[in-house]
């Protein structure tokens, strides 16, 4: 009895220590975490053309990121459900107000699925949002490497090229510090002399 018992336990352990580690590595699924995505892998790669797209605003006007060559764009992914994200627009806002007159332009792409164009606006208003709100599409995502993980922030150089990638939160300073590494170093730029834009996402 007690040989068979030692037995047991014996192989309660092997199960424990061998097959139980097997089998959850096996069955959990590898989930992209904000912040935790190589950057290298998401979306265009630096000094390459932005993605051109054309979206609908919340309010209803048609932007088009070409549209804003010669300007700093921070191009910001989001989503109303995203915690994260309802960190950054406080500093966006902030951001906007203060670098806005030096060249910088900030654009959100809300990717929600489930809330309308006007929860999107209303939710925009609430959190005083002083720079374009646009309602994104699949096409979009796809365009800047899939998105998965929000939020995700692309900086674009006067001439249209990705200077900078932000996947998931950092401060605000690291922000802050990343638009004016843009603005002073592409002070000069004319962008009637830019590369055209890559084709854009409709």
């Amino acid at each position: 009895m007690m040989r068979r018992l030692s037995l047991s336990r014996s192989l309660l352990v092997w199960i424990l220590v061998y097959v139980t580690p097997a089998l959850t590595q096996t069955a959990s699924p590898v989930l992209p975490v904000a912040g935790k995505v190589p950057q290298s892998t998401l979306g265009p790669a630096r000094h390459s053309p932005a993605p051109d797209f054309t979206l609908k605003s919340v309010t209803g006007e048609t932007v088009r990121l070409s549209d804003l060559r010669g300007k700093i764009v921070l191009l910001n992914f989001w989503a109303t459900w995203c915690a994260p994200c309802k960190i950054l627009i406080p500093w966006f806002v902030d951001l906007q107000s203060e670098y806005g007159p030096r060249g910088l332009q900030i654009v959100g792409v809300a990717l929600d699925q489930d809330a309308t164009r006007a929860e999107i606006g209303e939710f925009a208003d609430n959190l005083r949002v002083n720079y374009p709100v646009l309602i994104g599409n699949e096409k979009v995502g796809k365009a800047y490497g899939g998105l998965p993980a929000l939020p995700a922030s692309f900086f674009v150089g006067r001439d249209g090229n990705i200077v900078d990638t932000v996947i998931g939160i950092k401060g605000k300073v690291d922000f802050e510090e990343a638009i004016k590494r843009a603005l002073e170093a592409q002070a000069g730029i004319n962008p009637v002399a830019a590369p055209a834009a890559a084709p854009p996402q409709k």
